[in-house]
């Protein structure tokens, strides 16, 4: 095989190598988020072991929300790996085709879907997180506005 033959497959290959640098940025940005998710999760549970009765719930709520939030960006970020090694075994694909002088688009059109579906469900999941951390977030302000209406009233 020539450097001409080579050359091609190369600029074939740019694409699915910036899929994987793009996506990797994302998964940085989820792993960032389920580590925030994991070390809130911890300090909950920590003050659950020392509160009240009454403040309990509250933080069992939010232990919840935390819980299926790191569930979902769990997923999110498998399904995201899953599309970088799609995009990688691409690379791979594609070289081998040329090489061995394979004249069947079929398993490169296979790898790339599966790489982009694996990627707009890593997206989605990636999106309910987001959706779930604002449910959270609605959570503690009304346990805030609740508690400034009985503060209200006890000073009456």
């Amino acid at each position: 095989m020539h450097l001409e033959e080579i050359v091609p497959v190369l600029q074939l290959s740019i694409g699915p190598v910036i899929v994987i640098s793009g996506v990797g940025l994302v998964v940085l940005s989820m792993t960032n988020r389920y580590g925030r998710i994991i070390d809130r999760s911890r300090s909950l549970a920590r003050e659950i072991r020392e509160q009240s009765t009454s403040e309990l719930r509250h933080a069992r709520l939010q232990l919840d929300i935390l819980l299926k939030r790191a569930r979902v960006l769990r997923m999110a970020i498998a399904l995201a790996s899953l599309s970088m090694l799609l995009a990688a075994t691409l690379v791979i694909t594609l070289f081998m085709i040329e090489l061995i002088a394979f004249n069947n688009a079929m398993p490169v059109i296979v790898i790339f879907i599966a790489c982009m579906v694996s990627l707009i469900f890593a997206l989605i999941a990636f999106l309910i997180d987001i959706n779930m951390s604002l449910s959270a977030l609605k959570l503690e302000v009304d346990i805030e506005q609740y508690e400034r209406e009985n503060h209200r009233r006890a000073t009456r």
